[in-house]
Order: C-alpha cells, then structure tokens, then sequence
C-alpha cells in the first residue's frame, strides 16, 4: 500500500531551489516567518553532495525548520520524513526530524512527542541522514505516534546544540512506508515471504510452517498457485487458501486453528479429495475431536474407503466425530454393484465358513450372501483365496453341503470396513444422498459405540447403514430419517433394508423410516428400538406387508418400545442360529410395549406380531406384549399376533412367561391375550363343561392352566337346585388342546367366567 501510488496524494514537498517562503522558521502554521530573504539562510544551487540545497546558520536554541504546506496523516498509513545534513564550519550541532502536530481547525495536540532521535553532526563535510516514522498508531518502530486526532502536519528538522555553526541541508524527502507495517496491519503472513515458490514442484513445506511459526496469531496466507507439499506440514496459525496444495497420499496436512471441511477443501481445490485430506487429520492428533463441514455439500464420484484416506491407522479408538454436512452420490459407474453366483459347501460343524469356493478371487470381502438356508443380512467377513474359504458374519441356519450361492457387493457412500476396530466415531447432522445410486454406511470389522445422531440416509439403492462384522457393538442411531428409493415400488418389489446389526446392545430410537423392504434386521442381542416411526405400506388392495424390524436370534432379549409401526410388522425368528431346524430353542427375552400399531387395506390374515420359528420343538420363555394398540383401516385383520410355521413348529406344551395384556385392538376380529378371560355360558345342565379358548390365548397356545373360575349368578342343576361346590379343570383338551374342561359333581348348568392361560 503506498497512498501516493494508489490515491495520487501528494506528500513530498517543493525543493528549496523553487521558493523558501514555503520554510518556516517556526512550526510552520500560518503567519510563521519563512527563510525567504533570511540573514541566516539562503539557497546554494551548486554544493558537491546535494547539488542544489539550503544553507543555514544556527542562531537559535532550536533552529527550526518547517514546511508550511498541510501533510495529511491518513488512518493506516505511515510516513517518513528524512533529510542529509552536513556541517560546513564553526560549531556542530545536533540534527532530529520534528513536526506540527495539528488536529481540529488546525489546533496543536498537546501530549505527544513531536521530535524524533537527535544525530549528532560531528565533523565538517560529512554527510548524515537523519529520519523519524510518524503516523496515527503507535506501533514498534513508529518515532511519532500522534493518535487519531491528529489530522495533518507541517514536517521538517530542528538544529539544537551550540549555536554559530554553519550547516546544508539537502531536500526533504516525506514519503509513504505503509508497507513496512502492512503485514502486522492485517494480520497476514504470505507464505511466498518465507521462500513459498507455488509451481508445483518445488517442494514448499519448509516455507508453510516456517511462516505460520512467525505468525504469532496472525493468518498464514497462502495466494494463488500450486504449493507442493513433500511431506506432514502442520500449521499452529490460521491459514486460508486462495492457492491450492498437492500432497503425497501419506502426507497430512494438519492445520489445529483452521480445521473445517471448507478450509480442506479451498486448499486442495477438490470436494472429495478435501474431505479425505481433512478426515487423515483428524484421526491424526489434529487437537480436534471433530470435523465440522460447516453446511457443505461433498459430491462423491465413487466409495470413500475412510481407512484408506486415513493410512496411517487401523484400529482408532478415541471418540471423533463428523457434522453438519451433506454428502451426495454422484452419476458414477464406480456405484456399481458386483454380483458373483459361486458353488461353495457349508458344514454346520463350522458354521462361519464356507469351503471350496470356486472363483473366491473374484469375491469382494463385505458381499452379501443368498441362497437356500441362508438368513438376511448374511455377509462375507473376510476371505482366503489360497484356502478357497470365506468367512461369514453369522452362521447360515439350514444350507447343508454344496451349492450355489449369489454374492453381492454393495457400494457404500462412506466405508470404515478397513478398520479393524473402530469405536466411538458418530455423524451428527449429517445427510447422505444415494439417489439411488450407492449405499450409506458401511461399518467397521469390529468395535463398540458407532453412531447416528439427527442425520438423514436418503434413497440408498440397497442399505442405509450395513454391518458385515461385529463393528455395530453399541450401535446408537437416533433421531435419524431413513428414505427408501422404493417408496413408490410394492413392497413385494423392494429389496432395501435401513440398517442391520450382528452384535450387542444396539439402541435405535426417535428414527422415521419410510419405504423399506426392513426398517432395522437385528441379529445382535439386548437390542432396544424406542420411539421410532416405520412406514411401508403401498397402495395395493390387501396388499402383502414385509417386516419393518426382524430379529433373528430366539436368544433375542429385546426391547421394542413407544413406536409407530405402520403398514409393518415385527418378525422374531431363529434364522441366524446354528442348525436351527435341529436342535430345540427358547424364543425368550423379548419385550413388546407401548407401541401404535396401524395397518391400512391389508390382507385379513396380516398380524402386527409374528413368530415365525425355522425347525420344531421351539417355545417361547419370557415375552411381553403389553400395552399396545393394534388398529387396523378399511378392513379387519384377524389377529394381531400369528405364529408363522410355513419353515416350523411351536412345542404349544412348552409355552413359559408368556404375558399378552392391557392391549387396545381396533377392526381385530380375535383379540388375544394370556391370561385370557372367556365368559361362558352352559344352558343345558352338564357335569362337564367345554370352555373354548381356541383363538383367545396369543400364538395359537394350548391352555395349560386356569388361573381362576368364577360363577356369574347361581349354578344350578335340572331341578334347580344351587350349587355350592368348585369343579375341577382339565387343561389341553380338544384335538388342538385349546379347550378346557370344567367337571362338576353333577350335571349342573349357568355361567362361569374362567382365566384361561397358554403358558406354564
């Protein structure tokens, strides 16, 4: 910055060969005597150092010299004023700039210093220059600080010392130094300063950090141009790009006082490659816990593989977080899902392998597995070409000896599957758009404490977040918004799923999910789902409905609790079991409260509860359905809970702690509930009674017991005789053992209400 450059403002005053009226002899205000025809001054035009220039004799205590004309003193600028002074003959004086310090209408400000350093003239003819810095604010380096009142000033030099000496003085020179100061001025260090050449391939590291190690607090500027970066440069000062950085892939660029995604992305000029440089940062001690985007939108052309933008970590277990952003899929054929059908066998005896794979090669780690006996949500955890074997996630419930199975490897937007422990990492805020074209989230292989919070996974083409291994331990997704690209397809058409989970205490809560194939398949136990809003309906006339939350595991222990759960169900099966079909297991631990259930122009056989067990002997122990209320529109349904035993059976023998009660049902032609409560009614005397509770009790269950028998009015036999006498009950009866038998000593007649249980 330089005003009389940039402004044409006029500072240097006129030479003393043009007119000494100018010079004063005093502070140079109005009125001030001038050198004009002075006794003791005049112009000498010919003097072998300055050529033309002003002799003056010291006659005064202060010989003063001033120029008369107005020197403005601009906010932000500074200037000096110099002059050379040489002693000719007798005494030798001392030489300082000095100056008129004038404020409103011209007034002296009084309280500052108006005289610069005094430099001594000590012998004849040799020539000194003596300068002072003068501006408004008071800076190091400054000689005459005056303060923002001051408005202009008449500038020139004082001769102080001995009088009679005989002194020239050159041409005073008044001159803009702003420059000087600019860089403290605001606050900037340009890296070019510090050697910074930007071609490209000069490697500038050793610039960067040396000047945001001189920065002291101010901003590192890096102008325009391509800086390489041959190595890790951390930068302890603010930084901001007009120019762009290119990197080694393993190199970080850590920048603790800019760290936001628009910073990464203005310094490497690139969306993706921006994020992926911001994310090495913070898994690599960048003093921040969080990347925060700062509202911006990231388009991905194909899956960020994080562990690989990472490099130099594995396994990260310190708590880190992304927000506030939004990723978006790009039209890429990178999105691209690879589908391998492959012979493979499967031994029960070991039952997370598959064996002689043929083509493992050509297996992606992650693909998902189908095929006869295999259960949702199976994936391929890892596999070995040498040995032809993969290995699976969950173990497959009934696919015995060799077949073929069909592979799939989604394309993730975001993949940690890298890592090999990962915990603690969360997305607050953050929108993924798959548009239809990849998928969300894919996990790490193991770890505990991954989450979602107040984040939006729209429109993944096959999942929304997805677990191939164990890294969904503690799995927390809440207040999320889950969009299916199916929404507008059948249900029978759609194949998405929102989530899954393989391993322990997974919490979903407060989430809106719409137009899934599943909301959430949990094959993890002490799972808990609360407040969460699930649709899936279409508009088909009894149309088929899938399952909005499937759980996998008889040893479930499960809490689904205060949602909606619209147009879907909750399915419980064994179907990521050990040989589920052979060996007897407890569906136990499984709680089902306080949650709206609605189903709109469904099938009469549509329930809201299904059990649907894969092999025989299977019992439920310890389940609760309590609290709901089941609706369903434009029609009825006949149950709200079915056992589904189209790939097996219940022990109805076998049923232990099963409480269904204080449950609401709307358009439910068969209300169950254990205990039940059946009012019936003898007309014609009997001395056994049939009490059918066939539909009363939940999931077809056989009356095991009477809790209690009550008489409603009298019993009476054919004469009409009273009664005073408790029958005795046989439970199981009838060819389904839904019927209990009530046998009097007499044939008596009248009505009794009984409390029916199915359960021991």
């Amino acid at each position: 910055m330089n005003k009389a450059i940039t402004d044409g403002l006029v500072l240097m005053p006129p030479e003393f060969s043009n007119n000494l009226s100018v010079w004063s002899r005093g502070d140079g205000t109005p009125g001030s005597a001038s050198y004009q025809g002075a006794s003791d001054a005049a112009f000498v035009p010919a003097d072998q150092d300055f050529g033309g220039c002003l002799e003056v004799q010291k006659t005064q205590g202060v010989q003063k010299l001033r120029y008369k004309g107005e020197t403005p003193l601009l906010r932000g600028c500074y200037l000096r004023v110099r002059a050379r002074v040489k002693a000719v003959s007798g005494s030798l004086p001392r030489v300082r700039i000095a100056g008129y310090a004038a404020g409103a209408a011209g007034q002296p400000i009084s309280g500052i210093v108006t005289t610069g350093p005094e430099v001594p003239l000590t012998a004849y003819g040799r020539v000194v220059e003596v300068s002072a810095i003068i501006g408004i604010g008071d800076r190091p380096g400054v000689d005459l600080s005056w303060g923002a009142a001051a408005i202009y000033g008449h500038f020139g030099l004082d001769l102080v010392g001995l009088n009679g000496g005989v002194v020239r003085v050159d041409d005073l020179v008044i001159e803009d130094i702003t420059s000087v100061f600019l860089r403290d001025m605001i606050s900037t260090v340009d890296v070019r300063d510090y050697g910074a050449i930007g071609d490209g391939a000069t490697d500038d590291s050793a610039a960067f950090e040396a000047a945001a190690a001189d920065a002291d607090g101010r901003e590192v500027l890096v102008p325009k141009g391509v800086y390489r970066l041959g190595s890790t440069v951390t930068l302890h000062a603010p930084v901001r790009f007009e120019g762009q950085v290119v990197m080694p892939q393993e190199a970080q660029l850590l920048l603790p006082r800019s760290f936001d995604l628009p910073t990464y992305i203005d310094a490497f000029g690139d969306e993706e490659l921006g994020f992926k440089k911001a994310v090495q940062a913070l898994f690599n001690n960048v003093d921040h816990d969080a990347l925060d985007m700062k509202g911006r939108k990231v388009t991905l052309r194909g899956p960020v593989d994080i562990q690989d933008a990472v490099v130099s970590k594995t396994a990260f277990d310190t708590r880190r977080v992304i927000r506030n952003g939004l990723f978006e899929a790009a039209e890429s054929v990178a999105w691209q899902v690879d589908t391998v059908v492959s012979a493979a066998r499967y031994d029960p005896a070991d039952p997370r392998r598959l064996s002689d794979v043929a083509g493992v090669e050509a297996i992606t780690p992650g693909a998902l597995v189908e095929g006869a006996g295999v259960g949702r949500e199976i994936y391929v955890r890892a596999k070995n070409e040498a040995t032809q074997e993969l290995t699976l996630n969950l173990p497959l419930y009934g696919a015995d000896g060799t077949q073929d199975f069909t592979l799939t490897a989604f394309q993730p937007m975001l993949d940690f599957s890298g890592f090999s422990r990962l915990s603690h990492f969360a997305f607050e805020n953050v929108e993924l758009q798959c548009n239809g074209r990849a998928s969300g989230v894919r996990l790490a292989a193991s770890g505990e404490g991954f989450g979602l919070y107040d984040c939006a996974i729209t429109r993944p083409r096959d999942r929304g977040v997805m677990s191939t291994n164990r890294g969904c331990e503690g799995l927390r997704v809440s207040r999320c918004r889950f969009v299916s690209d199916e929404v507008d397809q059948d249900v029978s058409a759609r194949r998405s799923v929102a989530l899954n989970v393989n391993s322990e205490r997974a919490l979903l809560s407060d989430c809106v999910a719409q137009g899934f194939r599943h909301f959430a398949v949990i094959g993890g136990e002490q799972a808990a789902l609360r407040g969460n809003d699930l649709s899936q309906g279409d508009a088909v006339p009894d149309g088929v409905r899938s399952a909005g939350i499937v759980l996998t595991q008889p040893l479930s222990f499960a809490v689904v609790s205060g949602n909606q759960i619209t147009d879907c169900f909750v399915e419980w099966t064994n179907e990521h079991r050990v040989a589920a079909a052979a060996s007897t297991q407890a569906f136990r631990g499984v709680m089902v409260s306080d949650n709206l259930f609605k189903a709109d122009n469904v099938a009469p056989w549509f329930s809201f509860i299904v059990l649907k067990p894969i092999g025989t002997g299977h019992y439920p122990l310890g389940v609760s359905i309590t609290g709901n209320v089941f609706r369903s529109k434009a029609g009825s349904i006949d149950r709200a809970e079915r056992l589904d035993e189209s790939m097996g059976a219940f022990d109805r023998d076998r049923y232990q702690q099963v409480a269904m009660h204080s449950n609401s049902f709307l358009s439910v032609t068969a209300p169950a509930a254990n205990p039940a409560v059946s009012d019936h009614q003898q007309s014609s005397a009997a001395a056994t009674w049939v009490v059918d509770g066939a539909g009363a009790l939940p999931f077809d269950a056989r009356v095991q017991r009477a809790d209690a028998v009550v008489a409603q009015g009298v019993i009476k036999d054919d004469t009409g005789a009273a009664l005073h006498e408790m029958p005795h009950v046989l439970a199981a009866q009838g060819a389904t053992g839904q019927d209990l038998h009530l046998i009097w000593s007499t044939a008596v007649k009248g009505r009794v209400g009984v409390t029916l249980r199915g359960d021991r």
